[in-house]
């Protein structure tokens, strides 16, 4: 059931790129607590997607879902979670990459098929949405929602084959883009990635009978899974019980593709991908931007919470101490109320206050992940001076985003982009810092992979998009006809 209440209000955007997914599926042999199962599982992706969540839940024959907008927390109170028994469930947590922050656009889509029940979760996008789309209504389809995830569904739905994996299998070849996928059916949970790999997805064995996916192996180990591995791209993973099958749907592309933007600032830092520690990782970009951009200073200091293991890694490089310097309010990019005009002007002073006494009279490095459109950095320059700075360092551990992305993250459109239109000397003045540099694209990768260059997408920094993106849809491109 949907409850329609007004989506959370965020007046005070800041200046990263946005969530995008999180997807959990399980199934069990004993049926025993799985959507409170799958409410953990999202609850350790609830940093992945903060607008809306959703659990499916089939106990063989009859599926139930209870999806709204909010927090997992919000969303899933006791008495929402009891009517979802089962064996079998998916979940998902949503941050808009496609489609409106609106009820409609909330997962997992549940749907009736001549095959049984089907819902289905997703992390990514498709950049040929569009076609498919125009596609589906022009054999009479209705659209009820404006997300690519829909499309997904309904194409899953028409489908032939005997089983839903051959189902799946058949329709894989006409989706171009990123996407982790997880299926509910009457008696089974399935899960696949696209041949790139643009998206993590990990499979792990539960303790007390039964599997679980899910888009980072933080939620498999909050669960305490055992034997996690991968999903690998283009396999099909099926979930039924006790049993585990997976087999090799599409061939892996030639180059895979994964985002490299999980490393430097999506993932949580205790998730592991491609064999690597997202803390260790961050960590290391840290030592890469100090060995690149060192500078005198007195202290290095992150904006939290993602840049926290690199400003370890520039200071244990550098020598120069680490302290914190701006303590985060973690709640008001979710609050429900407007802010008043006064305190609207005072923007990053309503997420961050600056600590005086780690900061004044200090030369300061500070630490961020990235800079998108520049609206928080020049606010956090200005607070560190208030705070006593006599010098603010800003040292970024990416290179700088010049290009738009189509594959799951909201960076917005190019014209956004600050580094598509300024030079670093440019937008160091206009942030008001005594110098701003750049992690370079070598640096970045050797911290994310070490010696291996390839298979990683860095489209954002170069504009080398891994496949052709020319039918890419802009994320409200389908608003028109739905209001």
């Amino acid at each position: 059931m949907t409850r329609r209440i007004p989506l959370a209000a965020t007046p005070l955007d800041d200046d990263t790129p946005h969530d995008e997914c999180g997807v959990f599926g399980v199934s069990t042999p004993h049926g025993e607590g799985v959507a409170q199962t799958t409410f953990f599982g999202l609850f350790a992706l609830q940093h992945r997607g903060q607008e809306a969540a959703g659990i499916a839940v089939s106990d063989g024959n009859r599926a139930r879902l209870h999806k709204d907008a909010g927090l997992v927390a919000n969303v899933f109170t006791p008495d929402a979670l009891a009517p979802l028994s089962g064996y079998h469930a998916i979940g998902h947590t949503r941050y808009s990459t496609t489609g409106a922050n609106a009820v409609r656009n909330v997962q997992p889509f549940l749907v009736e098929t001549m095959h049984g029940p089907l819902a289905v979760a997703h992390n990514g996008n498709l950049v040929n949405a569009p076609a498919l789309r125009e596609e589906l209504l022009n054999k009479g389809f209705g659209l009820t929602a404006t997300s690519d995830t829909e499309v997904m569904t309904l194409m899953l739905a028409a489908a032939g084959g005997r089983t839903w994996e051959e189902r799946v299998e058949r329709t894989l070849p006409a989706w171009k883009g990123a996407y982790s996928l997880v299926m509910l059916a009457a008696d089974r949970v399935i899960a696949v990635r696209d041949p790139w790999g643009f998206r993590p997805m990990s499979v792990g064995r539960l303790p007390h009978g039964g599997w679980a996916v899910a888009s980072e192996t933080c939620a498999l180990n909050t669960l305490g899974c055992l034997d996690i591995d991968e999903v690998r791209p283009g396999e099909i993973v099926t979930l039924r019980g006790a049993e585990i099958q997976r087999r090799a749907a599409l061939a892996p592309a030639a180059a895979s593709a994964r985002c490299t933007f999980e490393f430097v600032y999506f993932s949580r830092p205790d998730s592991v991908w491609a064999g690597r520690n997202i803390h260790h990782v961050r960590q290391r970009l840290g030592e890469e931007l100090a060995g690149e951009h060192g500078v005198p200073a007195d202290v290095v200091i992150p904006v939290p919470d993602s840049s926290i293991p690199a400003a370890i890694g520039y200071s244990r490089a550098s020598g120069i101490p680490h302290n914190d310097g701006l303590i985060k309010n973690r709640y008001i990019g979710r609050t429900f109320i407007e802010p008043t005009q006064d305190l609207r002007e005072r923007g990053v002073a309503l997420k961050f206050n600056a600590l005086t006494e780690n900061l004044a009279g200090k030369r300061v490095v500070m630490i961020d992940d990235s800079m998108v459109r520049g609206t928080t950095a020049g606010p956090l320059v200005r607070l560190l001076r208030e705070a006593g700075a006599t010098e603010v360092h800003l040292r970024i551990t990416c290179p700088p985003i010049t290009h738009a992305c189509h594959f799951g993250v909201d960076m917005g459109h190019d014209d956004d982009l600050m580094a598509a239109r300024l030079t670093v000397d440019e937008m160091r003045e206009h942030i008001g810092a005594d110098s701003l540099a750049f992690l370079s694209l070598d640096g970045m990768m050797r911290a994310i992979a070490g010696d291996v260059t390839a298979g990683y997408c860095d489209a954002c920094f170069t504009g080398r998009y891994p496949i052709e993106v020319g039918q890419a849809q802009p994320k409200l491109g389908f608003e028109g006809v739905l209001a």
